[in-house]
């Protein structure tokens, strides 16, 4: 199966594996499990588990994106006078054939596939690459000696070469439980393994996808599997870890906390776990909660350890955290279990003690870590769908079907009993409150149904594997009248009720139901006719219909407070008289009734107006009027904010047209003064980042031109809101504009992760006489992303800063627009994870070496990375009210220039080139601090699940019908290149991933109108990806292009016709001489300086987001600019339009395929003779050279500190 969102995995007592998935409603059997397994561990990607045998196998899930591992080894030659370049070298030069230092001998016929999971991908062959440069045929680069810097060019002194041989394999195991062999000593057996737990992906990132994963063998001693990553999904070697005793169990948490159980009761804690040492350092011990019955099961997760004692009480150990990995307490939960599993977000699960049902514990969230109840899980199982119409599966599915119904149910079922009737009132299990009717109890004699007691006790539900007396007695309720659960420690047993935070858990006590009168058990026999179970059937009922659960596993299944889960419900399908039971009506019913009573009163309406059309309008116009106070960033010296009085005034013309003005009423000197701005010339509502005030921008064209908004703040964020959905209405009302963006849309991203879309004009693109796009207006639309793609067929895609892909649904609005504004569907909920960066800067002095002491004139020695802004942990808060913590604060190691083991990097000073290693003249050293924060919205996207992506690129343009297939490429975030499959005007998200094979990891990837796909690889080297067509998407080879001399490209898009790169500078440049007989061109040429991104559209119009744009006040940074000027003599185009900014961080022109009307092409005015291009400062305006100008500015100018950055 192919990787999902999020399971659970579940093993029953027959040792079959299930899943359930948080979409789903039905326990899935696992397809591949020919063996039996005792236990699972799972994370989102893998799952690993210990067989019936014993041994450990790992199922890795299948994607289309396989697992690849590049061996590779050198070919060392010296030069000699007689043969040249030849294989003989000197005796105290490397090998023949090794690794890239020199010291491993490696020759091509040692290296061997580690396992039979493994197979090779292709043959050696050489690679012709160096440093993002092409070599020569061959492959050779050429030094003086060795080891040295290596070259690609042959000089007279070069007395050695060598060249690198590639080869791939691919791990083939996916989808099947594949066996994990020891390699250590073939001769001896087998460790035999009791327990494994996996963990610890994100302690780090580095290697990608590392995982820690542990395990116990039966003579109790502690195993850990080395290097266990995405490239090696099975690992290499098992290191055995010393304890201070026998160990029965094991658990290991997403980061760093790891705790184990002994054969005596206590549990250990492993300390010293981190980035450099995953085994850690140390074990602590941890008594149990009572010296009578030790500890049997332990589970955590990442701030908190859930345990099971021997007398299958249930506890939650107090206090946990990375700095005190062994808690303080314990605190007694209600319930008993058979174990407990911590699951991703710390959410709990549990496999109940009587019924062997697995449980949920809701209410677990980050303020409150123990959660509240344990609610039943009634998932049925997939192959009991056929069979949902029969009695027996309405109990094997182990559903509610209402209170009253679920009491008849108990009743029914204790009525088989043996049971004196002087028992007192029905104890039923604590965690039995939401529970199904149990497995055991389940298996009823039909012959005495209606003629016991009612008085009967509901609690009957014995263990058929576990029926000792202290197991299946329930549980008591002396001591706990006051509901309160028992705060208990090794230290203190004192139970006294009365710490605060924990009266809101389940109460710890027995749940009465009133007894029923034996004149209702008749009615039950509609719903489920349990007196016709024979012994033969009511035996394979036990055995074969209901899961009686060993083992459960929450380790890859995602559950927040917003997942809608379907597995405490009744499943559809169920008998008609159970469903007769509800009289509620779907939503769906709801949502048409509503939309045929709209559609009659209008037309009512419509017929009661008719004969009143001839009438004149008694009132020629309305005027609606909404005021408010807001703060006003007011224009003059000194910058602040200024309480103001806020007034929109809304007119209605005879022709039902609105138009408003926005009024601004402020004191200046005592005088009361005002501005206003019409509507509709606004371009556009922007909120602004600002972790103090709740602040947006208005722009107009004039106020764009001069980077100088109109800049208002809210008291509260729902204000603002208000505010701005409000103002977004009344702007697009005033420009007739509703309803979803065109095919044609233009779509931009700001820094903040807004999203704006603008309906481009015809005369945008007309020459010579071009709309200036400081004229745009620009509407928000719903959701949070990084980056996004369009075509003119309405597909649009995104990627979030998580690198999740997004797809657009076709609705509007979403986010704050709600009502009128945003479409009543497609509209769904989306989320986003992103890092706050934080430094720590110090100074060495002779004394103390590194402290946090610096000079005066230093930066702050916790910082922004400017260094101009103090950023401490305490007072760095989330980007916005929107967004969440959702970890602690950590050391970021994938930082440019490297790290050392503790995160440091090393300069000579402030600000300077940092690298990650120390040398004599560095006396400064900084590292970077991160900190997840999520925010969830709404929008009109779905996402693309499971592939994370680091960019993508649409086909512009081409004639394909709504059933014909477009072109999408992407890069996932681990470097590989995609092509997606089925992806039309029907299905915009695709069917399939195509992986297409590189030799190194890619960034960016861009197709043009007629499939010519270009992309750059992280190195900086530029690649042609050849006879990609159609009927052969994924092309057949890699062209590699040399990149402009001395720089490295970062970003490619390819138009109708045109190439234009980005490079890591911010150069932009412009491949020349591409033809159809020679797609890869001949040379790049210089365009422009201070360029982040650009966009390439299908008539090859040029658009990008450029740094340092002059304006008025400020250099802004992330402005929108359109290249003007762009001929088909002409490509590179003559000069900039600047458009909105700063702040912008992301556009894309590929969908805007409106051509000029034929008409203004051939149109010559005087009055329009002049160049509206002309640029304000710097600029040459359309005079001159204009294919060489730039967005050149004074580099020394200090960018102002009153910049807008949205």
């Amino acid at each position: 199966m192919a990787m999902p969102n999020s399971l659970l995995w579940a093993v029953d007592i027959f040792g079959r594996i299930y899943t359930l998935s948080t979409a789903g409603q039905y326990w899935e059997l696992c397809k591949d499990s020919q063996l039996e397994f005792k236990r699972v561990s799972a994370v989102k990607q893998c799952c690993w588990g210990i067989a019936c045998d014993h041994q450990v196998y790992a199922y890795i899930f299948s994607s289309d994106v396989p697992i690849r591992y590049q061996e590779e080894t050198y070919e060392n030659q010296r030069w000699n006078p007689v043969g040249g370049f030849c294989e003989k070298l000197m005796p105290s030069d490397r090998w023949q054939w090794s690794d890239v230092s020199g010291l491993k001998h490696q020759q091509l016929d040692s290296f061997t596939l580690p396992s039979p999971h493994w197979e090779w991908e292709s043959d050696w062959y050489v690679d012709e690459n160096i440093g993002g440069e092409p070599t020569e045929k061959g492959g050779w680069t050429y030094a003086m000696d060795f080891p040295a810097t290596y070259a690609k060019d042959k000089k007279w002194n070069s007395c050695v070469r060598r060249r690198r041989w590639i080869r791939y394999r691919r791990y083939k195991s996916r989808d099947t439980w594949a066996k994990i062999t020891s390699h250590d000593d073939p001769k001896q057996l087998p460790d035999p393994f009791n327990d494994i737990s996996i963990g610890g992906w994100e302690i780090t990132d580095e290697p990608m996808g590392r995982l820690s994963v542990w395990a116990v063998s039966l003579q109790g001693r502690v195993w850990y599997r080395e290097d266990v990553c995405h490239h090696n999904p099975e690992g290499s070697s098992w290191s055995l870890i010393a304890t201070p005793g026998e160990a029965v169990q094991i658990s290991c948490g997403p980061y760093d906390l790891l705790w184990a159980t002994l054969w005596e009761g206590q549990a250990i804690v492993r300390e010293g776990i981190d980035r450099n040492n995953p085994q850690g350092i140390s074990w602590t011990t941890v008594e149990p909660p009572s010296s009578e019955n030790g500890i049997l099961h332990v589970s955590v997760g990442v701030n908190v350890v859930w345990a099971v004692t021997k007398d299958r009480k249930v506890w939650f150990r107090r206090g946990v955290n990375s700095h005190n990995p062994c808690g303080t307490s314990w605190i007694e939960m209600v319930g008993e279990m058979m174990m407990v599993n911590v699951g991703l977000n710390d959410q709990v699960w549990g496999i109940g003690c009587e019924d062997r049902a697995v449980y949920f514990r809701q209410g677990v969230t980050p303020s409150e870590l123990s959660g509240k109840t344990w609610k039943a899980i009634v998932s049925g199982r997939e192959s009991d769908r056929s069979q949902t119409g029969s009695s027996t599966s309405l109990l094997s599915a182990g559903c509610f079907f209402s209170d009253d119904v679920r009491e008849q149910m108990n009743l029914i079922v204790e009525s088989d009993a043996d049971i004196s009737s002087d028992t007192k009132g029905p104890q039923i299990q604590p965690n039995l409150a939401d529970t199904p009717l149990s497995g055991a109890a389940a298996s009823v004699n039909g012959n005495n149904v209606g003629s016991q007691s009612p008085e009967a006790s509901a609690n009957l539900a014995v263990d058929p594997l576990d029926s000792s007396p202290e197991e299946a007695s329930p549980a008591s309720d002396n001591g706990d009248k006051a509901g309160l659960e028992k705060p208990k420690s090794s230290a203190d047993q004192d139970p006294h009720p009365a710490e605060l935070q924990w009266t809101n858990i389940d109460l710890k006590e027995a749940h009465k139901r009133p007894p029923l009168s034996a004149s209702t058990f008749p009615e039950t026999s509609s719903l489920s006719s349990l007196g016709m179970f024979s012994a033969g059937v009511e035996e394979q009922y036990d055995t074969d219909e209901h899961p009686l659960w060993a083992w459960v596993c929450g380790g890859g299944c995602l559950v927040d407070s917003h997942s809608s889960l379907k597995w405490f419900t009744l499943q559809s399908g169920l008998l008609s008289s159970v469903q007769s039971l509800s009289l509620s009506i779907s939503p769906a019913q709801t949502a048409a009734w509503r939309k045929q009573i709209f559609q009659q009163l209008s037309e009512r309406t419509k017929r009661e107006l008719e004969n009143f059309r001839h009438y004149e309008q008694a009132i020629e116009q309305s005027v609606w009027v909404k005021t408010g106070t807001l703060q006003w960033w007011r224009s003059w010296k000194p910058h602040k904010w200024t309480d103001v009085r806020v007034a929109l005034e809304q007119f209605t013309g005879n022709d039902g047209m609105r138009d408003s003005i926005l009024f601004i009423y402020y004191m200046y000197h005592e005088e009361k003064k005002y501005i206003h701005v019409f509507l509709n010339e606004v371009t556009i509502l922007v909120e602004v980042l600002n972790d103090a005030k709740h602040s947006f921008a208005l722009y107009t064209p004039e106020r764009t031109k001069q980077r100088w908004p109109i800049r208002l703040a809210a008291t509260t964020e729902q204000e603002m809101h208000d505010w701005l959905a409000l103002l977004s209405m009344s702007c697009c009302e005033s420009r007739r504009i509703q309803g979803p963006p065109s095919h044609q849309a233009i779509w931009s991203v700001t820094c903040k992760g807004d999203v704006f879309v603008s309906e481009p004009s015809p005369e945008l693109e007309a020459t010579p006489h071009v709309m200036p796009c400081d004229q745009m207006f620009w509407r928000q639309i719903g959701g949070h992303l990084r980056l996004i793609e369009c075509n003119s067929h309405g597909i649009v895609w995104g990627i979030g800063y998580d690198h999740t892909a997004w797809v657009y649904t076709g609705g509007y609005g979403g986010g704050f627009i709600q009502g009128l504004a945003s479409s009543a569907d497609n509209i769904y909920m989306q989320s986003d994870v992103k890092c706050v960066y934080i430094y720590e800067n110090q100074r060495w002095n002779p004394v103390t070496g590194y402290s946090n002491r610096g000079l005066p004139t230093d930066r702050y020695m916790w910082s922004d990375a400017s260094g101009l802004q103090e950023c401490t942990k305490v007072n760095t808060k989330p980007p916005s009210p929107q967004w969440s913590w959702v970890s602690d604060w950590y050391i970021d190691f994938n930082i440019s220039g490297g790290t050392d083991r503790e995160g440091w990097q090393y300069a000579a000073d402030f600000p300077a080139s940092y690298h990650g290693h120390k040398t004599m003249k560095d006396f400064v050293r900084r590292r970077r601090w991160a900190r997840k924060c999520k925010i969830i919205t709404n929008g009109p996207w779905l996402e693309v699940p499971p592939i994370t992506l680091w960019d993508i690129a649409i086909i512009p343009s081409s004639a394909a019908d709504k059933e014909e297939s477009i072109a999408l490429w992407a890069v996932s975030d681990k470097g590989d290149v995609l092509c997606r499959l089925g992806v039309t005007q029907q299905n915009p998200a695709g069917t399939s991933w195509l992986h297409v094979g590189t030799d190194q990891p890619f960034m960016s990837v861009s197709i043009g109108a007629f499939h010519q796909v270009w992309a750059v690889a992280r190195d900086g080297s530029t690649f042609y990806r050849g006879s990609v067509s159609p009927k052969k998407p994924a092309g057949d080879c890699w062209y590699h292009i040399p990149s402009p001399p001395k720089q490295k490209l970062k970003q490619v898009s390819v138009g109708r016709t045109s190439v234009l790169a980005v490079d890591k500078n911010g150069n932009l440049w412009f491949r020349q001489g591409i033809t159809p007989s020679y797609p890869q061109g001949s040379s790049w040429d210089h365009v422009s300086n201070n360029i982040r991104k650009v966009s390439v559209g299908p008539l090859d119009q040029v658009w990008v987001i450029a740094d340092k744009v002059q304006g008025s006040h400020s250099l802004s940074c992330g402005t929108v600019c359109h290249r003007t000027g762009v001929q088909p003599l002409e490509p590179k185009g003559l000069s900039w339009d600047y458009g909105i900014g700063g702040g912008w961080e992301h556009i894309t022109v590929r969908g805007n395929a409106t051509e000029a009307p034929k008409a203004a092409l051939h149109e010559t005015s005087e009055e329009h003779s002049a160049n509206p291009t002309d640029l304000e400062d710097g600029e040459n305006g359309g005079k001159g050279n204009h294919s060489k100008a730039t967005l050149m500015v004074n580099e020394g100018q200090e960018v102002d500190r009153n910049a807008v950055n949205c």
